[in-house]
Parts: C-alpha cells; sequence; structure tokens
C-alpha cells in the first residue's frame, strides 16, 4: 500500500508540473503570433510593461505577470533562445534540449519554473559549458602559470549569485570557441568555490575577464564584445613577435640565422595584418624559430613571390634554414589549421646545423638515452669564431645536408665560448688532437654522462675528412661499441646571456605599455598620490631657489586678496556657505567630459560608493547649462565620493537610448518614441550613475516659466539659498560675466530646466530617490552620426 501511495502522489506532482509547464507561454503572454518580427514582440512588450509595472498597476498579480512578460520577451527577443522554444517546449539555455527526459536524473530540468514563484531567478549564472574550464588554486598555479609563457589564457571570473554575468554568456560562449581552436588557454575561477584564487588574481568583482601571458595578468576593460575580446588576445601578445618581410628586407631577415641560430618561417596570405593564429603560433616557438609575414597585396613584394613561385589563391608557409636561396620545407592549405602549423614547424626547428648555445638546446637535439631504438647520435664539431674557420664550417653544413638518417643530430660549438665542454672532449688520451675535430657522442644520462669517440684526423673540410668521417658513422650503425670513450660533461655556458639586457628592455617597454593602459582606464584619482609624491620632490629639487627669488613679490600678491576676503567676510555673504552642512573644500566645480576615453575610469570602473552626477546637454545649450549646473551642485562638492561629469547627447544620443532601454523600467518606456514618431529631448536631463553597483538615478527637467531673478516663489526660494552656498568663486564670475537682463524664450527655458536639481540633490544625498537597476553598462564607443 506504501508503495502505491507513494506512485500516486508522484503522479499527482508529475501531473502539478507539467500543468504548470504547459501555462507558460511566451507567446500567449505578449499575446503574438509564433511567426511574430522582431519590432512586433518589442512593441508588445514595450505595452504589456507599462500596462503591469508594479508601480503603475496596483493589482496584486501585477508583479508576477511583470515578470512573465520581462521573461518572455527575454526569451523571444533572443533568436538562439527562442529556436530551442519553438523546437523544444523548452526555456532553460542549459538544458540538454530534447534528451531532458530520457531519465529521471534530469527530470526536474524538463520544466520551466516561472521566477515569480520564488520571486528571484532559479538557476545560477555559471554555464553548464563552463564546468570543463574551472580552475583551482594549485591548477593556477602549477599548470596555467607556466603555460603561459607559450600560449595566452583567458580567464572569467563569475558567480552563482552573479546576475549580469548571465548578457555576457552568448558572447563569451562565441569568443570561447573561437579562441580555443586557435589554442588560447581557457579558464573560468567561480569566486563562490575559489575565492583563494580570485584574490589571488586581484578580481573583487564579477563578471570580470582577464589575460594571463608570461605569469603577467591584465584585465579586460572594455565593452564585451566578440571583437574587442579578439582584440584583447591579441594585445597580450608581445610585440615584435612577427616582422613584416617585403622586397627590400626579406634577404636581411633570412641571412641573419646565424645571429639568431634560428630557422626562419615565412607566411604569405592576401590579408593586410598578420592573422591571429599566426601570432599565436610565432609566440608559442619563439625560442626556436624567427617568423615573418608577407602581404602578397603590396606592390612591395612582387619580386618575393616570382622569386619563390609563390601561389597567390591560398596562404604558403615556408621554412627557411641555412640557405636563403632555397626554403627546407613548404605547406600550402586554404585553410591554414593550428594543427597543420604546428605540425610544420615542429618538424622545423632546428637549423641543419645549429650552434650549440645552452644547455636546453643540447638536451633538445642530443637527448639522453631511454630505449634502444630510440637512440640519438650527436656528431659534434668543435671550431672556433675566427673567418678563417668559415670553410671547415661550410664543408660540415654541406655534409650535414645530405645527411638522411634520423639517428643522427649534427652541431657545432665555439671553442671559446665552450671551453670547459671542449677540454673535456679534447682531452690527450690517444694522442694531441686538433683544436677543430669531430666528435660522436651519445648521452646516457641527464647528469651529464657520455660515451663519445673523436674522429681522427681532425677536420678542415676536405673530401678525404668526409670519407673519413662517412666510414665511422657507418661502423656506429652496425656496432655502437666504437664508442669507447665516456666522461661526464659540464653544463653548458649560456651563451644568450648576453642578450639580457635587451630583453629587459623589451620587457620593461611591454610593462611600461601595460602599466599606461591601466592609468587610462582605471580611475585617475587613484594615482594622485604618487603623482603628489613626485610632484613634492620636484618641488623641494628644483623650487627652493624659485621661491626664494620671488617670495618678496608674491607676499605683496597675496595679501591683497587676503584683505578682500576679510572685507567679504565682514559682509556675511560667503559666511552662508561656511556654516552649510557640506562645505565645500574647493572653489570651482570639476567637472569633465564622459567619452569613450574616460568612460571606463568614470563609470565602469568607479570605485564603491562613488557617483558619478552626470548632465546631458547639447552643443548649443553647452554653456548655459554648464553655468547652471555649477551653481546647483556646488554646495555638494565638499562630498569625496560625488564626482561631476556632461554627455553631449549630439554625439552619443544613441547611449541615452541604450541606457534606459536596459533598464527594463517605465522611466525608459516613457523616454522610447511616441506616437508621433518625435525622440525625447534629453537636454537638461541629470544622472547619477553607480557603476559598482549598476544602477542610476534619473532627474527630468521640469520648466516652471518663472524668472527666478525677478519672481519670488517656492522654487526661487529653494535657488536662492542654493546661490548662496556658491561661495566667492561664483560671485567673482558674476561680477566678471554680468549676465544680461533681457534673454530670449529658449535662453531662459533652457536656463529653467536644471531649477529644481539643487532639492533633487538634497534627495540623492539623502539616499530617497528610486534606483533604476541595469544589467550591464552599454558601451559609449558609438558615436551617433551628424544628420
Amino acid at each position: 500500500w506504501d508503495v502505491k501511495a507513494v506512485v500516486v502522489i508522484f503522479l499527482l506532482l508529475l501531473s502539478c508540473m507539467l500543468e504548470i509547464a504547459a501555462e507558460f507561454d511566451p507567446y500567449r503572454v505578449l499575446g503574438v503570433s509564433r511567426s511574430a518580427s522582431q519590432g512586433e514582440i518589442k512593441k508588445a512588450y514595450k505595452q504589456l510593461v507599462k500596462e503591469w509595472h508594479p508601480d503603475k498597476n496596483k493589482n496584486p498579480e501585477a508583479e508576477d505577470m511583470f515578470i512573465k512578460v520581462t521573461k518572455s520577451y527575454e526569451i523571444l527577443s533572443n533568436e538562439e533562445k527562442r529556436a530551442n522554444y519553438d523546437r523544444y517546449g523548452q526555456t532553460d539555455e542549459n538544458q540538454q534540449y530534447g534528451q531532458a527526459q530520457q531519465s529521471f536524473r534530469h527530470f526536474h530540468e524538463s520544466f520551466y519554473f516561472d521566477e515569480s514563484f520564488f520571486h528571484f531567478p532559479f538557476k545560477g549564472s555559471r554555464d553548464f559549458a563552463d564546468n570543463k574550464y574551472l580552475l583551482n588554486y594549485n591548477q593556477y598555479i602549477n599548470e596555467v602559470v607556466p603555460d603561459s609563457f607559450r600560449r595566452p589564457y583567458l580567464i572569467k571570473i563569475t558567480s552563482d549569485l552573479c546576475f549580469s554575468c548571465i548578457h555576457i554568456e552568448p558572447i563569451w560562449k562565441e569568443t570561447v570557441q573561437e579562441m580555443e581552436i586557435l589554442g588560447v588557454g581557457i579558464g573560468v575561477v567561480d569566486v563562490g568555490f575559489e575565492r583563494r584564487l580570485a584574490n589571488h588574481l586581484g578580481a573583487h568583482r564579477t563578471p570580470s575577464i582577464l589575460g594571463v601571458v608570461n605569469g603577467k595578468i591584465t584585465f579586460f576593460h572594455y565593452a564585451v564584445v566578440r571583437e574587442h575580446l579578439r582584440q584583447f588576445v591579441e594585445d597580450l601578445l608581445p610585440q615584435r613577435l612577427v616582422e613584416k618581410v617585403t622586397d627590400r628586407n626579406y634577404l636581411e631577415f633570412l641571412n641573419n640565422w646565424h645571429e639568431y641560430n634560428k630557422p626562419h618561417v615565412l607566411l604569405f596570405d592576401q590579408v593586410a595584418t598578420v592573422p591571429l593564429l599566426y601570432k599565436l603560433t610565432a609566440f608559442a616557438y619563439k625560442d626556436y624559430v624567427q617568423f615573418g609575414y608577407v602581404d602578397q597585396g603590396l606592390t612591395e613584394t612582387a619580386n618575393l613571390l616570382k622569386k619563390y613561385n609563390i601561389n597567390t589563391y591560398a596562404p604558403t608557409m615556408l621554412a627557411f634554414k641555412e640557405n636563403a636561396d632555397s626554403p627546407a620545407d613548404i605547406i600550402q592549405s586554404k585553410v591554414m589549421k593550428k594543427q597543420i602549423i604546428d605540425e610544420f614547424i615542429s618538424n622545423n626547428k632546428f637549423l641543419l646545423v645549429p650552434r650549440l648555445v645552452n644547455q636546453k638546446l643540447f638536451d633538445e637535439l642530443c637527448p639522453v638515452k631511454q630505449f634502444h631504438r630510440r637512440r640519438k647520435y650527436c656528431v659534434l664539431l668543435i671550431t672556433g669564431e675566427e673567418e678563417v674557420f668559415a670553410v671547415g664550417k661550410k664543408a660540415f653544413l654541406s655534409f650535414a645536408s645530405g645527411n638522411t638518417k634520423e639517428v643522427l643530430r649534427f652541431a657545432y660549438v665555439n671553442q671559446r665560448q665552450q671551453q670547459p665542454l671542449c677540454d673535456i672532449l679534447l682531452k690527450d688520451r690517444d694522442g694531441p688532437l686538433p683544436q677543430v675535430s669531430v666528435v660522436i657522442l651519445e648521452r646516457r644520462n641527464a647528469a651529464g654522462k657520455v660515451l663519445y669517440k673523436p674522429v681522427m684526423g681532425g677536420w678542415n673540410g676536405s673530401e678525404e675528412d668526409k670519407h673519413l668521417l662517412t666510414e665511422q658513422l657507418d661502423i656506429l650503425q652496425k656496432d655502437p661499441s666504437v664508442l669507447n670513450y665516456d666522461a661526464m660533461l659540464p653544463e653548458l655556458n649560456n651563451e644568450l646571456a648576453s642578450m639580457f639586457l635587451i630583453q629587459w628592455l623589451y620587457a620593461a617597454y611591454d610593462y611600461l605599455t601595460q602599466i599606461g593602459d591601466e592609468i587610462l582606464h582605471n580611475n585617475w584619482r587613484e594615482m594622485m598620490p604618487l603623482l603628489s609624491l613626485i610632484f613634492s620632490a620636484l618641488f623641494i629639487l628644483f623650487g627652493t631657489v624659485i621661491i626664494q627669488a620671488f617670495s618678496d613679490s608674491s607676499e605683496d600678491k597675496q595679501s591683497k586678496p587676503k584683505a578682500k576676503e576679510a572685507a567679504k567676510s565682514e559682509d556675511g555673504s560667503p559666511g552662508s556657505a561656511n556654516t552649510s552642512s557640506r562645505p565645500p573644500k574647493k572653489n570651482f566645480v570639476e567637472v569633465t567630459e564622459l567619452t569613450d576615453i574616460t568612460y571606463t575610469s568614470n563609470l565602469v570602473k568607479l570605485r564603491p560608493g562613488h557617483i558619478n552626477v552626470v548632465l546631458v546637454l547639447t552643443d548649443s545649450s553647452k554653456n548655459i547649462l554648464l553655468s547652471k549646473f555649477a551653481k546647483e551642485v556646488y554646495s555638494f562638492t565638499g562630498s569625496l565620493t560625488l564626482h561631476f561629469s556632461f554627455l553631449n547627447v549630439d554625439k552619443h544620443s544613441e547611449w541615452m537610448d541604450a541606457l534606459l532601454e536596459f533598464a527594463q523600467d517605465v522611466m525608459r518606456i516613457d523616454n522610447d518614441e511616441d506616437d508621433a514618431g518625435h525622440k525625447v529631448d534629453y537636454t537638461g536631463y541629470v544622472l547619477a550613475l553607480n557603476g559598482h553597483k549598476k544602477y542610476f538615478c534619473l532627474f527630468k527637467p521640469v520648466y516652471t516659466g518663472e524668472d527666478l531673478d525677478s519672481k519670488p516663489s517656492e522654487e526661487s526660494g529653494a535657488a536662492a539659498a542654493s546661490r548662496s552656498r556658491i561661495g566667492p568663486r561664483e560671485e567673482q564670475q558674476g561680477a566678471r560675466k554680468p549676465v544680461p537682463r533681457a534673454r530670449s524664450t529658449s535662453t531662459l527655458q533652457i536656463h529653467h530646466k536644471l531649477d529644481r536639481l539643487g532639492l533633487w540633490m538634497e534627495r540623492l544625498m539623502e539616499g530617497t530617490l528610486p534606483r533604476y537597476y541595469i544589467p550591464a553598462w552599454p558601451g559609449l564607443e558609438k558615436i551617433t552620426a551628424n544628420k
């Protein structure tokens, strides 16, 4: 009986859930057909939001209906979500569509739970696909940081309670799919589970995106757009990875193999800029290969294309070693995939006869014997750097170029640079060895033990020397025991250590570039203590003499302003400013323009608790509104958490539309186009923007039609009180620039748009203004075209 009861209860719950899931139909909620266009869906959504907004509709069901309307619009306005709903009848983007009902384990994922049931989103912000990229602290330290020296990493900081993270998910998915194919490492850090790693990375808010290259962390500061993220990854890479090659410099580029001791790879393609895949490849193999790029569309590369017979219809890659006239290897493909390029570079990592310049190259070129079938014999030429040894080196290179045996590796060392190694290999056992000799060796262990045999007679590059070396190598293939000497080799000297200064300068340049980028995008006020310290030091070092030279004249000049201030304090006009509850610390209002350059520092990365008060104006009303704005907000400049800016709506009207559109609130619906097709005039609007908490407060100008200079009223009294707090600066401005008595009607209307701003600022400081939250700040990069 108990089992039957459980089954009956389960079936009842199942039927109830199915009824609940069936009840939600976004098309029916918005009242549109399944073939409705995006314009029809948006229009219906706006009308329903006006009707069911809880602030306007006091119906108890208004809040639930408002959430349903918003959820429906979220599904139908996204083509991917709409297609999933039309196909499977499901709305959760994390569902395995069409497969969720195959097992009881996914039973709860088969239904839609309305957000109004719990009054908060049911699912977390982290996407199911992110789970394979999740990082912990040990993984980051032991895997990501070492691997970042050969490929960049793109890491997202998120959490389950981050509602703003949902809005960047589609862009993040597309970027991950593209970057992962190119070889970029991907990581996701969940702050809720990996607080230690988030603090180590310096990520103190979600969502955040950062890049890691060579163990260095760089934060992404721009709008989350696919193109911006792609450019961010490209900017993470060091400069000078790929050299542009033309007819003028290709010989110089290919012939410096001796200086760099590396092969050279040239990519021929039709695009003007170096492909990101090629840059990533150059970064991964920067220690082995020098990379160049040839733009086939330039007239300066015509001779280069003709010389190497390049097919211009498909990208072509050439690998050059010691011979600049003939490539050692070549590939051509319409689509250059990462796997193809990696295999091509791996097969051409070394010159035919590279110079052993450090222990790392020695270990890779002549690896330690592990199995009998994996033996590698190293044929080593010991020579000198002088010009007299050039003939012997050239003959040794000619001999090595004819080698077809995989077990043989050829290299040479400069005796002066690697004297300890050469002293051991040239040790007098059966008789003195020539200073230029060839030694055949096999490494036995990583500690330095080798078996070796010198080729008697030395090496001068003659045909007899070549014949003798060939005989010795043939005997070695049949009988490895001919290597009858053993020794412990010391670690090779690092000949590249002298290039440390150049590498350090390059690294310093990249670091300074990053610092400049951080200063540009972070709030410049955070740099004020450092700048203050620098200028103080300069003042002490260079300003003492100047101050003493002009001390008398400066004292005379300063006495007059002090006398005037004393006289004004007796009149009592500035006294009201000093008795204000928020005494200003400046005698002016600092108002900066909100542009694409200052947007990130003045809004997106604004420090917690700080608010930017932004005046919206036009070119024609700029002077009038800024003067009025300064008077109204002057008494609030003493607050360290308030910043003042202005936005030119002639340039950024689309930003205003986007801000109010994303707010999903009745305030931005009222600002949409009216039935007559006219856009709302935003002139005189004031926005209080909290960049950290992502909300804003809105001041709408209300024209009173009264001239406050002549008609006393309640508003004029408040404005007069506000003007009394402006201080000496405004009085001096008024004395210098008297306002004409006769003004046009348009001037009066613009002047009066900010009449009640002082009262609104009081409510802002008290925290009683309504707040309108948004998921993310819209970008300000796009400038509205002049019509």
